[in-house]
């Protein structure tokens, strides 16, 4: 009798979770989503095609889609990732798409094969333009947004010794991410700045803004403020740790970001580190650096950052040196860690084989 209880109460818990597991995704996927995937996916298929332009050694990659401008209240999603995952995987419901796939950028061709949505590659003491593929368009950014929180910071000059505290206004009810600093905790400015920049710590970043004089809504204004003064035209914030899927940017205006950063001994050194180990309280913490490509000899690489939630994709941006030639790479909206690394590295063969030659590839998504 309790072999056959089991069983039946088994199957009964399958029945509930597969069935209605597109329920469950609709429930946690707003009306405006849905009416963008149907504006993208229903009404006007996209293309993109090449062509030859006057300049030479220029290719240009165009893109047009039927899909309209989404907004990026349009595109937020709220909680439930971790269930909406789990269920679409049992009931073989496609996963949610990024605002780059949403947008149709998914299908924009490049000559060099690049897996990421969005990319563009510049000579950082030129400032001219090496690779470019739906570079003007704003998305989201995710834990990119911790090079605004940074340079805000250090160019506020707050006290780097000043101790910190962990507080519940820090704990993620944006992504519900896991965190390893516990509500409590103590590290210094330098501290959290060091382990936000290098392992993207969300809970750091919260508290590095909530520690700005006027507190968490003064640290955003400031943010704003200096993207308006760095020309940052596509790009808005809404928080200091890029969990939210309204900080939005483009790939020209992150590179004007990076150069600025980079700028900054102290973001340089944070954010290349391997490896750093702090002490909130209670045991030491070891932190590894969220980029594999840090720990690669192939690489000279002088400034980075990582990013990722679901909306944004796998997103990367570096400033490294390739053949004696500061560049800055920016890459959003790759499917996965490895998708990422591998655009980075094929661009860096690319630079070196080419030399001076140059590709640009532009496209212009139309609403």
């Amino acid at each position: 009798m309790r072999r056959f209880s089991r069983g039946l109460w088994v199957s009964f818990l399958l029945a509930i979770i597969v069935t209605p597991a597109s329920i469950v995704v609709a429930a946690t996927t707003s009306r405006t989503d849905a009416k963008s995937h149907s504006k993208v996916h229903g009404k006007k298929a996209s293309s993109s095609k090449v062509v030859k332009s006057k300049a030479a050694n220029k290719i240009i990659v165009k893109h047009t889609s039927g899909s309209a401008k989404l907004s990026p209240a349009a595109l937020k999603r709220k909680g439930g990732f971790h269930r909406v995952a789990y269920a679409t995987a049992l009931s073989g419901v496609p996963p949610l798409m990024s605002a780059g796939d949403l947008a149709g950028l998914s299908l924009t061709r490049d000559p060099l094969d690049l897996k990421s949505n969005v990319a563009l590659v510049l000579d950082q003491r030129s400032n001219e333009v090496l690779f470019e593929k739906n570079a003007a368009v704003a998305l989201p950014i995710a834990s990119i947004t911790k090079l605004m929180t940074s340079l805000v910071v250090v160019e506020a000059g707050q006290d780097l010794e000043e101790q910190l505290l962990v507080t519940e206004d820090d704990i993620d009810r944006e992504k519900f991410s896991h965190s390893r600093l516990r509500v409590g905790s103590q590290l210094s400015r330098s501290n959290m700045l060091h382990i936000a920049l290098m392992s993207s710590e969300n809970r750091a970043a919260s508290a590095l803004g909530r520690h700005y004089p006027g507190g968490l809504p003064a640290f955003v204004q400031a943010m704003n403020a200096k993207a308006r003064e760095l020309g940052m035209v596509n790009s808005r914030f809404a928080d200091s740790t890029g969990l939210s899927s309204t900080n939005v940017s483009s790939a020209r205006d992150l590179a004007k970001l990076v150069i600025a950063a980079h700028k900054h001994p102290l973001i340089r050194q944070y954010s290349t580190d391997s490896r750093y180990a702090v002490d909130p309280g209670g045991r030491m913490l070891q932190y590894r650096n969220s980029n594999g490509l840090i720990e690669n000899p192939e690489w000279e690489i002088g400034l980075q950052k990582t990013g990722y939630i679901s909306e944004a994709g796998r997103c990367l941006v570096m400033q490294v040196n390739i053949a004696d030639r500061p560049i800055v790479m920016i890459f959003l909206d790759a499917k996965s860690k490895q998708s990422r690394l591998a655009d980075a590295d094929r661009i860096r063969k690319w630079l070196e084989n080419r030399g001076t030659a140059a590709i640009s590839v532009t496209s212009s998504p139309s609403s």
